[in-house]
């Protein structure tokens, strides 16, 4: 199979890394990609939005199928216009409808979904100028924190956690006037839920499924969950709460409901979905829906699949998810993210990064770099991330940190502190 894969981050290093393995594969493309992509395949200059460009590299190059990595091109709708398109409707999409991308970009959307099919999750009201009073009566009743969410994609900008309730009743209002954007002409008001948050993972063909290992993430930049929130400075699977009692009830009153409703709703749906979850006292609720493997949750959970990725893919194509087996690591994956300093405010771009040659044990994926004169340089914020396997959790961290000192780019920075709070669990 030719494949073309769409992304530049390190969630598409750990994808192309995965099916490069395949017995099925002959070609891999990764549309733009990275320095790290470029080591295992053909980066091309095609942006995920430019679908009239990946049509003509499809036909051009026989693409079988495109794997979508991030959000944007699936809530813009890449699957329909190839499923639409009589000239490219034979190349597989991995990734849902536009109608099923909206359980991303669309918060309301996805709450509806929830409520609709008893999925559970926070209380909540969607707002917009027409009923904002509605909204700050609704923030009366609720208590100390608020959140806010904006209800389009607003590039993992767009919720806002607030103590008090003056202050949120202000944030209200600034959204629903632009402070995001389009993506806040509507916002959802949510209770606010205490407990432990972890990523659970499903690739579903509209019929079947199955649940890929659970990852837990680190958004915060600073040790001990501090600071400004980031793309992810590191993940873990498993998850030690997540035990089978918990992920029974996961199956059960989540994941089961969800592959159902989207049934029911005739939305057509052939890729993964992301379901954040929160552990409240021991029961799992909802707190948001992805279209799309996270990041950097994809550099632990994709080095856990001992399967074939090309041939799970291909059976969701075909809608026979059911006759696979998904075999999985016994191990513990971890990654540690390596940032640029500054990140997530403003940091410099270029810096020469030097070592990778040195590292034993773990794997790199490249999530922010370019090749520059023959050497790889630094482009984004999340530049690095370094996977291990261990019999441990520990173990597994040790190693990520061990090859961490060896790589070098000027004002580097990462966690020392990745699954700090699975040892209490």
């Amino acid at each position: 199979m030719n494949v073309l894969l769409l992304g530049s981050g390190g969630r598409e290093h750990a994808l192309a890394w995965k099916i490069r393995k395949s017995r099925l594969l002959n070609n891999l493309y990764i549309a733009p990609g990275n320095a790290g992509t470029a080591l295992l395949g053909t980066n091309v200059p095609v942006e995920v939005t430019d679908f009239e460009a990946m049509k003509r590299f499809s036909l051009d190059h026989d693409i079988d199928m495109i794997v979508v990595g991030p959000e944007v091109p699936l809530v813009e709708g890449v699957y329909d216009y190839f499923h639409e398109d009589e000239d490219i409707c034979h190349i597989a999409v991995i990734g849902p409808s536009g109608k099923g991308a909206q359980l991303e970009g669309s918060k309301d959307f996805a709450k509806r979904f929830m409520a609709g099919y008893n999925i559970p999750t926070a209380s909540f009201k969607t707002v917009t100028l027409d009923n904002v009073m509605e909204g700050n009566a609704f923030l009366d009743s609720l208590p100390s924190p608020y959140v806010l969410k904006a209800d389009g994609l607003a590039a993992g900008k767009g919720v806002l956690i607030i103590n008090d309730l003056n202050e949120a009743k202000q944030s209200l209002w600034e959204m629903l006037n632009g402070k995001f954007g389009a993506a806040s002409n509507s916002v959802v008001i949510e209770e606010f839920l205490s407990g432990i948050e972890c990523s659970v993972f499903v690739l579903t063909d509209g019929r079947s499924y199955k649940i890929l290992p659970v990852a837990k993430d680190y958004k915060r930049i600073g040790e001990g969950d501090t600071g400004l929130n980031t793309g992810g400075m590191g993940a873990v699977s498993p998850v030690s709460f997540a035990d089978d009692i918990f992920m029974e009830k996961v199956r059960s009153r989540i994941v089961e409901p969800t592959v159902e409703g989207l049934k029911k709703e005739r939305i057509d749906y052939k890729g993964f979905i992301f379901i954040g979850l929160i552990n409240v006292e021991g029961e799992p609720k909802v707190i948001e829906y992805n279209v799309r493997l996270g990041d950097p949750e994809t550099e632990v959970v994709v080095p856990l699949i001992r399967s074939d990725l090309l041939e799970l893919f291909l059976a969701v194509a075909t809608e026979t998810l059911d006759e696979k087996i998904l075999e999985t690591d016994d191990r513990y994956a971890v990654t540690v993210m390596m940032v640029s300093g500054g990140y997530p405010g403003a940091y410099e771009k270029g810096k020469p990064i030097d070592g990778l040659n040195d590292v034993q044990d773990s794997i790199v994926f490249h999530a922010g770099t370019v090749n520059a004169g023959g050497e790889t340089v630094t482009s984004g914020g999340r530049v690095l991330s370094v996977t291990s396997y261990g019999k441990s959790m520990d173990e597994a961290l040790e190693t990520s940190y061990r090859n961490i000192d060896k790589i070098r780019f000027e004002n580097s920075y990462f966690r020392k502190d990745i699954g700090f709070d699975l040892r209490t669990q």
